[in-house]
């Protein structure tokens, strides 16, 4: 059958091609024909609706996820290239942040596409790079219409609501196979939001081959020996005070002074989806907690502070700075272990250190994929709610040190005044019964690398009871010294990370969301008791509240003991988690982590260990991001 295809000569850029429907505007996406002054740089390309991002001007991503939410007020996860949407596991409903699932279905399969669900073509020939998406319109018995920007750049007919026109036959299986029109181009499928994923496509990453970290040496010309890092820069000075040099490892073999590991494009492109996704997921699982008191229980907060931490997500729960997520990452897949929104760290390392080891080290394949980091938490600072001074509050610590050294300089590069507290003896009440720093002023804003839990542990004999108030004071003798809990969880001051965080931190969570999204591709199968089931294939156990890698015990299938830590958290509650080992790679137990910025991938790092598990004094040594071709 003939179909119709729009020939007209292009409209300039951003000229009103027609309505899709739902009254979705259709742009032109004419790029050789944008007028400089009217877009002088990328930022003025970017396209919002309602202060929600929808994509960059005017192409065919943009055009879909502004017609998902204008129709239906939700919008699928931010994607580097049109056919990664093909990949998509949920969309966002704005007005809640609920999920709802996505399902993808192949060219051929027997679901049949519906009117509102998006058409996905692979990427080559016409659609070299970055594939395409449009949305389908009408489905007829012999050919299917949809709407779309950056194809064709012309203006609709008048009253008309779609944009091109494909044939559409039945398979002698009783499959919907779509032709695409041009002929170096294919048609992946359709994705459709619904619950039933009859005939979905299970989406698998591609070339797992391309999911294998591999180490290299930079050549050695004794840069080693040489300092390479800033003793002028607060964040450098401490961290070369830390690790007794210019390093990022304290082997004592020189030659792993030289080691750095790469990962593929690929790779990093579903790291940045996962983390996306994931922390959308945990934020789901987290209205989930706080609306059902029996889940609630099960992460061992007392009960006199759940109002408290509930009001903390009602009103903050677009506050969040920074977390970190922690990957196994192999030709097996990606599989998250948890999610460190609480109390992160790394960031120095990654977002600084890192960068200046390539430079220094002579290694400029790829790139650095936390070279973006330091603008990310700057940007997220300047979007913050804080007035006035800013008190980073740390432990004495010489790892603290840096890192709230290197979080301030994020801060002051978004224009706030900051100024760091090294433990609380040098907080005092004054005669207001304020808390104030020992120069007086009173602090309202803190950002802290303390654990919400090390606060908790001060005021929960107080209120084991379900009925007792843990004594929060509110005023003592002036010139005292206030416990840490007095200064983070007083209603006039305002912490970073906020109090609900902890829930996204504590490992109760991770049955939640297994139980949520079970089989996701991203999860590990976790439970919150020991079944028959983990004993056959091996299993972890971990406190519920615990950090650092403290407390963490594997098994083998066979009940065996594999490697176990120490720490403070061995009274804590526990969970259970399939066995999931981390590759090894030269050597090295290799972890991947990405860092999340008002819960966005911002980068990603590895830790590194000879043991089993990771933990605070595993070492974290150079990543690359490098071409598939040639990692």
């Amino acid at each position: 059958m003939a179909v119709h295809e729009l020939k007209f000569p292009p409209e300039k850029f951003g000229a009103l091609l027609g309505y899709a429907p739902g009254q979705v505007p259709i742009y032109s996406s004419h790029y050789p024909s944008a007028d400089n002054a009217e877009y002088p740089d990328r930022d003025s390309y970017r396209s919002y609706l309602d202060g929600v991002y929808m994509g960059y001007k005017w192409q065919c991503v943009e055009f879909a996820r502004r017609w998902f939410y204008i129709n239906h007020g939700y919008v699928f996860d931010d994607v580097a290239m049109a056919y990664d949407i093909f990949a998509l596991h949920h969309v966002t409903r704005i007005a809640d942040s609920r999920l709802l699932p996505l399902h993808s279905f192949r060219n051929g399969s027997p679901r049949a596409p519906e009117p509102g669900c998006l058409l996905i073509w692979e990427e080559g020939g016409e659609f070299e790079v970055t594939g395409h998406v449009a949305v389908v319109v009408e489905l007829l018995p012999e050919s299917i219409r949809f709407a779309e920007q950056n194809v064709e750049h012309c203006t609709l007919p008048e009253g008309r609501l779609w944009s091109r026109e494909l044939p559409l036959a039945r398979t002698a299986d009783g499959g919907y196979f779509i032709s695409a029109s041009y002929a170096d181009s294919h048609i992946m499928g359709w994705i459709i939001q619904t619950a039933d994923a009859r005939h979905a496509d299970k989406v698998t990453p591609g070339r797992p081959e391309l999911y294998q970290i591999n180490s290299r040496l930079a050549p050695r010309r004794g840069q080693h020996e040489h300092p390479w890092l800033d003793p002028g820069d607060a964040a450098e000075a401490a961290y070369i005070r830390a690790m007794h040099g210019h390093r990022l490892t304290e082997a004592t073999d020189s030659n792993e002074q030289y080691r750095y590991f790469r990962l593929s494009e690929s790779a990093e492109q579903e790291l940045r989806r996962a983390t996306n996704e994931l922390h959308l997921m945990f934020m789901h699982a987290t209205q989930a907690v706080l609306q059902d008191d029996t889940l609630l229980a099960r992460f061992n907060i007392p009960a006199s502070l759940w109002p408290r931490l509930r009001k903390s997500w009602e009103n903050r729960r677009g506050q969040i700075i920074t977390g970190r997520f922690d990957f196994a990452v192999s030709e097996r897949g990606i599989k998250v272990y948890e999610y460190n929104a609480d109390s992160a760290s790394c960031h120095t390392e990654a977002g600084r250190i890192q960068g200046k080891w390539a430079k220094h080290f002579g290694v400029d394949e790829g790139y650095d994929p936390c070279a973006g980091l330091s603008q990310e938490l700057a940007a997220a600072w300047k979007a913050s709610e804080v007035q006035g001074l800013l008190h980073i509050m740390q432990d004495e610590d010489s790892e603290e040190t840096y890192h709230a050294e290197y979080i301030r300089a994020a801060a002051e590069a978004a224009g706030l005044e900051c100024r760091i507290i090294e433990g609380v003896s040098g907080l005092r009440w004054n005669e207001a019964g304020e808390i104030v720093d020992p120069e007086g002023t009173p602090i309202r804003f803190v950002w802290k690398t303390w654990a919400w839990e090390t606060a908790l542990d001060q005021i929960r004999a107080e209120c084991e009871e379900d009925d007792a108030k843990p004594n929060l004071r509110t005023g003592e003798e002036p010139g005292k010294t206030p416990r840490l809990v007095d200064v983070l969880l007083r209603p006039e001051v305002m912490v970073y990370e906020p109090f609900w965080t902890l829930i996204l931190s504590n490992k109760a969570i991770l049955p939640l969301l297994w139980q949520i999204f079970p089989d996701h591709p991203y999860l590990l199968n976790s439970q919150y008791e020991l079944t028959e089931d983990f004993n056959s294939r091996g299993y972890v156990s971990k406190p519920i509240a615990g950090r650092s890698g403290f407390n963490i015990s594997l098994f083998d299938k066979n009940d065996n003991l594999l490697k176990g830590t120490g720490g403070g958290f061995d009274s804590q509650d526990q969970i259970y988690q399939e066995l999931w080992k981390l590759p090894e790679i030269d050597g090295y137990k290799t972890q991947v982590c990405t860092f999340a910025v008002r819960g966005r991938y911002a980068g990603s790092c590895v830790r590194v260990d000879k043991s089993l598990i990771i933990t605070r004094d595993s070492e974290l040594l150079p990543l690359r991001v490098v071409d598939d071709d040639v990692l």
